[in-house]
């Protein structure tokens, strides 16, 4: 009996679908477990991060070191920042998810901004010299964009437990915690909403480059902790 012969076109689809379909499997799987990549898309953390940059989120680093003062996080903002409903229907939902799992597009869901508050800090601005205050100490802030106030919008407020109060460096173009002080949870994240740390800008290549977390001495309060 004659056999019938494979033939090779055939089954190089085969392996090549078969392949595709393996690394979008142990993608998923590393992006779910371990590392994610984002897009800004905004100047609200500018200059450490710029509204184009595309950047790698360890989602592990606050496992075995907790979120302190001065980190930058990467975090889901439903029920707190984020809309409730984009408005947007299953299939623009779909598209928006599609762009932002290749990293081409932001989430409406997912922000980057930088902890000033921890559960149960006080954080008032500004006092007498025009500084931002945890806890009655004034707070050095270095990655603040040049030029900007540490907020022209005055405020004192106490974190909740479990919460965070958090704020773009570039304060001028940010809507942060200070925005949503009269919205539900009054502008403070969960700590398990909390997604990772950015650890790597990817994109442009000129930018390319790691974030290392700040230095304590960096996230210290003047005259005290």
């Amino acid at each position: 009996m004659e056999q019938t012969k494979r033939q090779p076109g055939k089954l190089g689809w085969r392996f090549a679908l078969l392949g595709l379909v393996l690394a979008v499997a142990v993608s998923g799987l590393v992006r779910s477990l371990w590392l994610d990549i984002y897009f800004i898309p905004s100047a609200s953390m500018e200059p450490l991060l710029r509204d184009g940059d595309r950047i790698v989120v360890s989602r592990t680093a606050f496992s075995s070191a907790p979120v302190r003062r001065g980190d930058v996080v990467v975090f889901d903002g439903r029920g707190s920042f984020a809309p409730l409903n984009s408005g947007r229907g299953p299939a623009g939902d779909f598209l928006a998810g599609a762009g932002h799992w290749l990293g081409l597009t932001g989430s409406d869901n997912t922000y980057v901004k930088r902890v000033i508050g921890l559960p149960g800090d006080h954080v008032i601005c500004c006092d007498a010299d025009g500084r931002l205050t945890v806890n009655g100490q004034q707070v050095e802030e270095p990655y603040v964009y040049q030029g900007d106030a540490p907020s022209t919008l005055k405020f004192s407020t106490i974190v909740p437990d479990g919460r965070l109060w958090l704020m773009g460096d570039h304060r001028s173009k940010s809507a942060d915690s200070r925005s949503l002080l009269g919205a539900p949870g009054g502008g403070m994240v969960p700590l398990d909403r909390v997604i990772g740390r950015p650890v790597q800008i990817i994109w442009p290549l000129d930018r390319f480059a790691a974030i290392p977390r700040p230095d304590e001495a960096a996230t210290t309060i003047k005259n005290g902790q």
